[in-house]
């Protein structure tokens, strides 16, 4: 039969066009996460779990780095000017960016300096009604960094102008403000929890510029973000985020593949295989800007000796390790960081799987028939750690061939970090993702002084010579100067053996094959603003 459009009823026409000319509707996207974030105020933490879960999608800060271009580029700040002298910074604010609505505040103006002194004084003025407020936790980034030496003052120039002065000359100093702990948050609804007596509701109740909005949080389980209806940025492709909390690598894949959520983070080694041959997913992948590590506690007696710790490397069958945990995905780790970025020291060779010469160097420090110690490790599986239960056992026998008895200890994350932070730990499995490509998003945080006293630096290792290496790689924008610095740095790393390095992993994600738009990051960070689902 043969039908025109004259035969066809005008409503029934009329409705079928606005099908046909309707665009497709936003899509909620659900993200199988590996754990509860510590919290919301990610000045007060250091895990990448709860960056992922606050500054990623809640905050903004004032620049951001570009991962495709490689380098800073602007955000809240829409250009900036740097003093020929390189100590004064001057921000020029984008105008008209409003802090996001929620149940819990109600913004009267938009963002403006007052919130970008409000944040970085919070963290750097003792005399801050704000800075004992995140108590035994303070503020690791920002001390390891060394930023309150660093940064001498922050003051407001009018409502669109900010300037920071430096008490010396820094390289590292915008590529710092591009991570996590340096979003910016609103003065305004810091000074309403204050007077009401509930400093602490920040961490439970954030407050951004970022795309998407906290709507609901239980832990262990999930949470629920809007799109910012007010975001200043390109609006989100879809109409709500849902991080679905999944511990479990492999139930994280299974809900990938059943579509109950449309990307799964952390996958192990083996699931990335088998979803590459399933043509309703697809494997995103990228060489990672990670190590995976174990620490050893140069505090803890007998890993204060330096000949105690070498003899540990040369007992780990690094080749066995690798297999098992990883599958052969993660390439064996010499130094802190991994050689896809400058200031690697290629000659640098690792420590020999050697088991009689691991007993000869116990046996020289003063342990012929070992020692104890304990080995501590998460419960559930990441990126850094595709199994934890199987590596810390695999260290534990390589340790017991050269009559070092170590009990393994697995720790919720959460409590976890913070025994650690406080050096509780004896040997410690962790894994460190740097924010963009300076080698000093290591070299800072886990190996400096300062970092001792946060927490952060899990060896525990504070040294002058090592210390003022670090320091004089920042102290110059000249890459060749502080690559011959940095290079030093990695030497002494080395020789003190500070670590255990494992390996250098491939960051990679499984996602739905209806999903567009998603990247993985290098640095481990997530960026869902222009994510879609068709």
């Amino acid at each position: 039969m043969r039908f025109t459009l004259s035969a066809i009823a005008p409503a029934a026409l009329a409705a079928a066009l606005a099908v046909a000319a309707a665009p497709a509707l936003a899509k909620p996207l659900t993200v199988c996460t590996e754990s509860s974030p510590d919290g919301f105020d990610v000045v007060q933490f250091n895990s990448l779990v709860t960056t992922n879960a606050s500054a990623d999608v809640i905050f903004n800060s004032l620049v951001a780095y570009d991962e495709a271009a490689k380098k800073v580029v602007p955000s809240l700040a829409d250009k900036w000017d740097v003093s020929a002298d390189g100590l004064t910074y001057t921000f020029h604010l984008r105008p008209n960016v409003p802090f996001q609505t929620t149940a819990w505040f109600k913004p009267t103006r938009p963002f403006d300096a007052d919130d970008v002194v409000f944040t970085f004084a919070r963290m750097l003025d003792p005399d801050n009604p704000w800075h004992k407020v995140t108590g035994a936790s303070g503020f690791p980034h920002a001390q390891s960094m060394g930023l309150p030496k660093l940064i001498k003052s922050v003051s407001k120039v009018d409502d669109h102008t900010v300037k920071f002065v430096l008490s010396e000359p820094n390289a590292t100093f915008l590529s710092i403000l591009t991570m996590g702990f340096a979003s910016i948050y609103p003065a305004e609804y810091a000074d309403q929890l204050l007077k009401a007596g509930k400093p602490t509701d920040l961490n439970a109740q954030p407050v951004g510029t970022g795309p998407f909005v906290l709507k609901s949080y239980t832990k262990d389980a999930v949470i629920r973000y809007d799109v910012n209806p007010s975001y200043w940025g390109p609006k989100p492709k879809v109409d709500r985020l849902i991080y679905a909390i999944t511990p479990d690598a492999a139930v994280r894949a299974q809900k990938v593949k059943a579509g109950e959520c449309q990307i799964a983070l952390s996958p192990k080694p083996q699931d990335v295989a088998a979803a590459k041959g399933d043509s309703a997913l697809r494997v995103v992948q990228t060489p990672a800007f990670m190590t995976a590590f174990v620490a050893l506690n140069t505090q803890k007696k007998p890993l204060d000796n330096p000949k105690v710790r070498q003899a540990l490397n040369m007992a780990f069958d690094r080749t066995t390790y690798l297999k098992t945990v990883f599958d052969n995905t993660a390439t064996p780790a010499t130094n802190p960081w991994p050689p896809i970025t400058w200031g690697y020291n290629h000659s640098i060779q690792p420590y020999p799987y050697d088991v009689a010469k691991a007993k000869q160097l116990l046996a020289s420090a003063g342990f012929p028939n070992g020692f104890a110690t304990t080995i501590w490790v998460r419960p559930n599986g990441s990126v850094l750690n595709p199994n934890p239960r199987a590596g810390a056992e695999l260290l534990q026998a390589d340790f017991a061939k050269i009559g070092v008895k170590a009990d393994i200890k697995v720790i919720e994350w959460g409590e976890l970090i913070k025994e650690a932070k406080q050096g509780q730990h004896d040997t410690l499995f962790m894994g460190w993702a740097g924010d963009n490509g300076d080698p000093d998003n290591y070299l800072s945080p886990l190996f400096s002084c300062n970092a001792v006293q946060s927490g952060i630096n899990f060896a525990r290792f504070c040294d002058t010579q090592l210390d003022k290496l670090i320091a004089d790689g920042k102290a110059t924008p000249d890459i060749a100067k502080r690559t011959k610095a940095y290079e030093a740095a990695q030497k002494i790393i080395h020789d003190q053996a500070l670590w255990i390095p494992l390996g250098y992993p491939v960051a990679a994600a499984i996602t739905r094959a209806n999903v567009g738009g998603y990247q993985v990051s290098p640095f481990g960070r997530q960026n869902f603003a222009g994510v879609s689902v068709q």
